[in-house]
């Protein structure tokens, strides 16, 4: 059996998706990546439907069957965090309003996850990405390649709950 899972890594800007399929070992493949756009809107309320919509037609295309998101950070600015966190609010509505099971991450616990420390610069993140999907030297925008991160690091947190038995939100808590 195989899961399809999308990764989004939410933003007021541009919001990253990443869609991988898991298979029954753990093993991960390489389905879709994009960008949502978002700034070509007249307003911020606008860009917020933008992100819903394109988010919508997604869920669409390419079905998954689980949803990781990457958490709220603090950032230096709070209306950044602020709008960072209404992009993230509108993502979740328009998934949960499909009744899918979604799993947050933090951004320390994606690089744990994937280079193996928290404190992992974006282009470890983005090299580890293309080496575990097997995309080579193809150049992947970064959002995109953070949501790539974001859903792979749901495929390892559950392979890893599976073998172990210990629940995916505790295995969260120990990044």
């Amino acid at each position: 059996m195989v899961i399809r899972v999308l990764g989004i890594d939410p933003g007021s800007q541009r919001t990253g998706l990443g869609v991988i399929d898991v298979d029954v070992d753990g093993r991960c493949r390489f389905v879709h990546a994009g960008v949502l756009k978002l700034l070509d809107a007249p307003d911020f309320p606008s860009r917020l439907g933008l992100l819903c919509e394109g988010l919508e037609a997604a869920l669409d295309a390419w079905q998954p069957q689980q949803v990781a998101i990457e958490t709220v950070f603090m950032d230096k600015s709070a209306t950044s965090a602020l709008k960072l966190g209404h992009a993230r609010g509108a993502a979740l509505a328009s998934v949960v309003r499909r009744k899918l099971p979604v799993s947050e991450y933090a951004p320390r616990v994606i690089k744990q996850s994937l280079v193996g420390r928290g404190a992992a610069d974006k282009d470890q993140v983005q090299h580890m990405v293309r080496l575990l999907l097997g995309l080579g030297d193809v150049k992947l925008q970064a959002d995109a390649g953070d949501a790539l991160a974001i859903a792979l690091t749901h495929a390892h947190m559950s392979a890893t709950a599976g073998r172990t038995g210990i629940a995916v939100s505790q295995l969260r808590r120990r990044g």
